[in-house]
């Protein structure tokens, strides 16, 4: 089985925790992933483990800081793909996908979704100092 399956098998049996029909949860999904063994954990914000798989590709990877760097655009492009399913979830919003280390450190953000919109990773901040920038020219001028 190729790892992009293992990842959405994953991320499925995390969205069946949350089904539409059940009343909806204040939680984020942190999803962690350990390079020595290539586990991927999600766990809620009560470090509930919601799931675990092993992604045989990531297994024995030395660096973390490249390891990491190499893991999170595999992880939005699952959450992506899964993005219609996981708007059902029966989770309060704002809630977000996120990626941390062995010690739960917030690693990077990789999915967030709130009421008007949903961000995948390397979006949470493009063109915010764009919009920032006109925001105060707008202000200036008024």
């Amino acid at each position: 089985m190729n790892y992009e399956l293992t990842i959405e098998r994953a991320l499925r049996k995390v969205i069946a925790k949350y089904p539409v029909d059940q009343e909806p949860v204040l939680t984020d999904i942190h999803l962690e992933v350990k390079p020595e063994s290539g586990e991927l954990l999600a766990y809620d914000d009560d470090d509930e483990e919601l799931t675990r798989c092993v992604v045989e590709e990531w297994i024995g990877s030395a660096d973390e800081e490249k390891f990491y760097d190499k893991v999170s655009p595999v992880l939005c492009k699952a959450i992506d793909a899964l993005r219609p399913e996981i708007d059902m979830m029966s989770v309060l919003h704002p809630f977000s996908f996120v990626l941390v280390d062995a010690e739960h450190e917030t690693v990077c953000d990789i999915y967030l979704v709130d009421e008007d919109q949903q961000i995948i990773a390397g979006g949470l901040l493009e063109g915010f100092e764009e919009e920032l920038d006109n925001f105060f020219s707008d202000l200036m001028k008024e």
